[in-house]
């Protein structure tokens, strides 16, 4: 599927509720994702995942500096096969999914851990995950009011036009720590190769940090994190950010204890206290969540 189609076959609402349904599916198999560093810097993700019906293998790669060639940092596919008899069902556009379904992962979370969905929205990080968290949040929280920071005023700039284009209220901010004090709900979704944020968030927010998924990549000031961890309510998208979530191992947190985002859907997360910081490294699972709403939808147009 072409970018466009592969966009087209994954509305937020539609793909955040599949991937609710994937958590409490007990035939969903996830192996650790094989990660290969590349001569030129860069890495290659395989990323295999099956459940009763469906079969996955994403292959991926990341290379940070790909802006300065004129390239997306994300190049590659997703091939999807039938569980039961090997076929090939279709290929689909990996960074579309990758954004679409990071997006969909944070706007499932802040269905369960936002304190408040009303916004404003702070948008740290006007890339292409910037834009697919405005997008998402727009469409499923209703969101209507957002502010964009970006170490490019260029980019946000773009990215505040197509929020007016969606009839939002939207403007550039140049300090994303002082705007932190305005909004409830903060999506960070920069390259995460150094420090983006050292503010606190409020007492009543929710903070969706997706921009660092490695062990070295960081967005969240070390002190914040660990401020954070007494004040507020950690949780992570999956138990892989044990060993992948930068912001929290970068500050000395022990992961492990934290609540992922399978425990809060399934109701085994404790109480929730102060602002909700949701660490997403991503997880095949969420593009196997893609993969079944793409043939679902094939199967029953």
């Amino acid at each position: 599927m072409s970018p466009a189609y592969t966009a087209a076959a994954l509305p937020y609402g539609a793909l955040a509720d599949q991937i609710e349904a994937l958590l409490r599916d007990p035939t969903v198999v996830v192996p650790p994702r094989l990660v290969q560093p590349l001569a030129g810097g860069g890495s290659l993700f395989v990323m295999p995942a099956t459940d009763a019906r469906v079969a996955i293998t994403k292959l991926i790669t990341f290379v940070p500096d790909n802006g300065a060639r004129g390239l997306p940092a994300i190049q590659g596919d997703i091939v999807v096969f039938d569980a039961q008899d090997g076929r090939r069902l279709t290929v689909l556009d990996g960074p579309t999914v990758t954004a679409r379904r990071t997006a969909a992962v944070s706007l499932l979370a802040a269905r369960h851990l936002a304190p408040r969905t009303d916004g404003p929205l702070l948008i740290v990080g006007a890339g292409v995950q910037g834009l697919a968290h405005l997008e998402a949040f727009h469409e499923g929280l209703g969101v209507r009011e957002v502010l964009v920071a970006s170490r490019s005023p260029a980019s946000a700039d773009t990215l505040v036009r197509h929020a007016k284009a969606l009839g939002l209220q939207a403007r550039r901010v140049d300090d994303a720590d002082a705007a932190l004090a305005d909004c409830p709900l903060v999506v960070s979704a920069t390259s995460a190769q150094a420090v983006a944020l050292r503010g606190l968030p409020r007492s009543d927010a929710f903070v969706a940090a997706v921009g660092a998924f490695t062990p070295r990549m960081v967005e969240w000031a070390p002190e914040v994190c660990r401020q954070l961890a007494h004040t507020g309510t950690l949780v992570v998208d999956t138990r892989d950010a044990d060993h992948e979530a930068g912001d929290l191992l970068q500050a000395g947190l022990d992961v492990g204890p934290l609540p992922s985002l399978g425990d809060v859907v399934r109701g085994a997360a404790g109480a929730r206290s102060g602002p909700v910081f949701f660490k997403s490294c991503g997880w095949a699972g969420w593009d196997l969540a893609a993969a079944r709403c793409v043939v679902d939808a094939a199967r029953h147009p």
